[in-house]
């Protein structure tokens, strides 16, 4: 993390934001996509979870400009993300204040049987979803899961490893909080895996991961460094992976 002070009308302020992508979350990313408005406060409260009101007494604005240069590597960053399939050998959760190491199985089947219907309804709605929108017989090319989708699949798929309980839907769904606390660079791969290979989908082009690079460059790192004058070029993602 990058830890900065600032001068607030009443003392100051400690505001630490990622520097890795490693220490992004899930559910920032997710925070991020869904925000429908995105102002450069809005997205250093999701980043560094310092709440609004407190950012709004840092005494100068222009102050926050000291995050362009971190915010702008972490987009470009997440540009190289996207491309790997370097799935983890492993995935530690918190659970009842304990680490628990969970191993990710290489052929990720899902287990048990519970689990399995949960998360194939939970592709297919996805599919469907995506069919219905897009006309085009080729529609498979251009599918564009959502975060939440992910989220959801993947809580299902760790439920019962992780907490060594009996399959149960609704807290498995539950359990997706849990996943959202893990970085991008862990649960990503693994998602994407899921929705190229299980079950049976053909492998899209780019549309999902596109999708996420122009949130990230749209949604914080443009509005932020547009506000110091800095180029946007810097912002522009790869065109092909």
């Amino acid at each position: 993390m990058i830890q900065k002070y600032f001068k607030t009308i009443t003392g100051e302020l400690s505001i630490s934001i990622p520097e890795k992508l490693d220490e992004i979350s899930l559910g920032q990313l997710m925070a991020l996509q869904s925000a429908s408005k995105l102002s450069d406060l809005d997205a250093i409260q999701i980043l560094s979870g310092v709440p609004l009101e407190n950012l709004k007494q840092v005494q100068d604005f222009n102050d926050f400009e000291e995050f362009n240069e971190t915010v702008a590597t972490l987009a470009l960053q997440i540009s190289s993300l996207y491309n790997s399939n370097q799935i983890p050998d492993d995935v530690t959760f918190n659970i009842d204040n304990k680490l628990k190491k969970v191993k990710v199985f290489k052929n990720l089947s899902i287990e048990p049987a519970g689990a399995f219907m949960a998360a194939r309804d939970i592709i297919v709605e996805e599919m469907t979803r995506h069919a219905a929108s897009n006309n085009d017989e080729d529609w498979q090319q251009s599918f564009t899961p959502s975060l939440k989708a992910c989220s959801l699949i993947l809580a299902n798929y760790f439920y019962c490893r992780a907490t060594q309980l009996p399959y149960d839907e609704e807290l498995a769904e539950q359990f997706a909080t849990e996943i959202e606390k893990q970085p991008i660079t862990t649960i990503l791969p693994i998602a994407k895996y899921f929705f190229l290979s299980y079950p049976n989908l053909s492998k899209p082009k780019t549309g999902f991961w596109h999708r996420l690079r122009r949130l990230w460059n749209r949604g914080l790192a443009l509005k932020i460094l547009k506000s110091s004058g800095t180029s946007t070029q810097l912002m522009h993602w790869p065109e092909a992976i």
